[in-house]
């Protein structure tokens, strides 16, 4: 019956692959169908509608909280204007120097990249720091890849993320902000090395510029929107509480929110901005949501007693127990968590995740280790991505070309994070 899953595993790859059905309608469908091969019955303990699909779909409630107040932060950081004021100050500083403007947007892109994911992370960093790195002489292809290692770089202290990866493999917070601690310098490292390596090698083209702005401002402020200093601080606040402080990840998003508001907007606009960007904080939070529900599911599905018994000696069978071939095998696998691949833990990644640690083939932290190396990859180089896409539309230039020119750097973070696991917990 193992055999069996596998196959059906394999088939929901190619549904996700093909696009016949999207991923998160392909992984409901998958776990039920997992379930049944299971031997679930249809009601009461360890059945398909009472545990997989009922307790299944809220398991990663937290996660699902925490991705709309990261996607709420993120649509006060744009009305605001204190994103658009971040990557401005960085333009100007950098002049017409290109490597200091990619460097500026790809700090930019970091610190947007801790407070939410996808495209809009993206677009927070990338409408005015793609243009302006262009318009400085900087290639499309480098200008798109710049914004996405930048937010490759924050994507280790995304508070939503340290609460997808604590509730998926039920861990402890402390222990995905301690690996994740460990992961950042990789994905610095790379980040900082596609900035200089790729500005050095490919020169400067100048294909386009920035708007022109009035001849008659009424002022600098009121022609560009900026922020006040002390407001370009916010994406900085759930950072500071939950790593500094260690915070609860939802009151560190939520003190991150009210100071966003509080040191932009008056008090008699509060209650309207509020509402406004909260409700456009539900609108890009959907679709995140919506796949949350079905990992949930699926992770249930992986979980029930007959699905681990049958697929235990198969996992078993071909997972490497020794640390080299663990860093080896992974490594030469990180393509696998491309185009919504198997190893994709935002799709059918999340439930193998879920045999891993249900069968007990290796411990949590491992699978810790191996899903976070595997999404620095996806969140720069997968061609299907959100943020990928329209960073590389934005620029003019194809996802493909983004994904050629950036997978080494993160196949590089993916084997920093792999060796780092092997060491502390193999």
């Amino acid at each position: 019956m193992g055999v069996v899953i596998l196959l059906v595993m394999a088939a929901g790859v190619g549904l996700m692959l093909t696009r016949r059905l999207p991923t998160a309608f392909a992984l409901v469908l998958l776990a039920v169908v997992i379930a049944f091969l299971a031997g679930a019955p249809l009601t009461g303990e360890n059945s398909v509608l009472d545990t997989v699909l009922q307790e299944g779909a809220p398991a990663l409630a937290a996660t699902m909280i925490a991705i709309v107040l990261g996607s709420w932060l993120g649509k006060l950081l744009d009305e605001t204007g204190i994103a658009g004021t971040l990557v401005r100050k960085i333009v100007e500083f950098g002049g017409d120097r290109p490597t200091v403007v990619a460097l500026g947007v790809l700090g930019v892109s970091a610190l947007v990249g801790t407070v939410t994911g996808s495209a809009p992370a993206a677009m927070l960093a990338g409408i005015i720091g793609i243009p302006a790195m262009i318009a400085v002489g900087m290639p499309k292809v480098t200008a798109a890849g710049t914004v996405l290692m930048g937010i490759a770089v924050g994507i280790p202290f995304e508070l939503p993320v340290w609460q997808f990866f604590s509730t998926a493999l039920e861990l402890p917070i402390p222990t995905v902000r301690g690996f994740m601690v460990k992961l950042f310098p990789f994905a610095l490292v790379a980040a900082l090395a596609f900035v200089l390596v790729e500005t050095r090698r490919r020169g400067t083209e100048h294909a386009w510029s920035l708007k022109s702005l009035d001849a008659k401002p009424r002022s600098r402020r009121a022609e560009l929107g900026d922020a006040p200093w002390y407001a370009l601080l916010a994406p900085a606040v759930p950072l500071v509480l939950a790593l500094g402080f260690e915070l609860a990840i939802i009151p560190s998003l939520l003190a991150g929110v009210l100071y966003a508001l509080v040191t932009t907007t008056r008090p008699g606009e509060m209650n309207k901005r509020l509402l406004r960007t909260l409700y456009g904080g539900f609108e890009v939070a959907a679709p995140p949501i919506v796949l949350f529900v079905a990992i949930g599911i699926l992770l249930a599905a992986v979980k029930l007693p007959g699905a681990v018994e049958a697929l235990e000696p198969l996992v078993k069978a071909v997972s490497p127990q020794n640390p080299v071939l663990f860093v080896l095998v992974f490594t030469l696998l990180v393509p696998l968590c491309l185009y919504r691949g198997p190893l994709n833990v935002f799709g059918l990644g999340a439930g193998i995740a879920g045999v891993l640690i249900a069968t007990g083939i290796y411990p949590a932290a491992a699978v810790l280790g191996m899903t976070t190396s595997y999404n620095q990859v996806f969140g720069v180089a997968d061609p299907t991505s959100t943020q990928t896409v329209w960073s590389a539309q934005y620029a003019g230039v194809t996802p493909q070309q983004v994904m050629v020119r950036t997978l080494p750097y993160v196949w590089a973070v993916a084997l920093g994070g792999l060796c780092v696991t092997a060491a502390t917990h193999l």
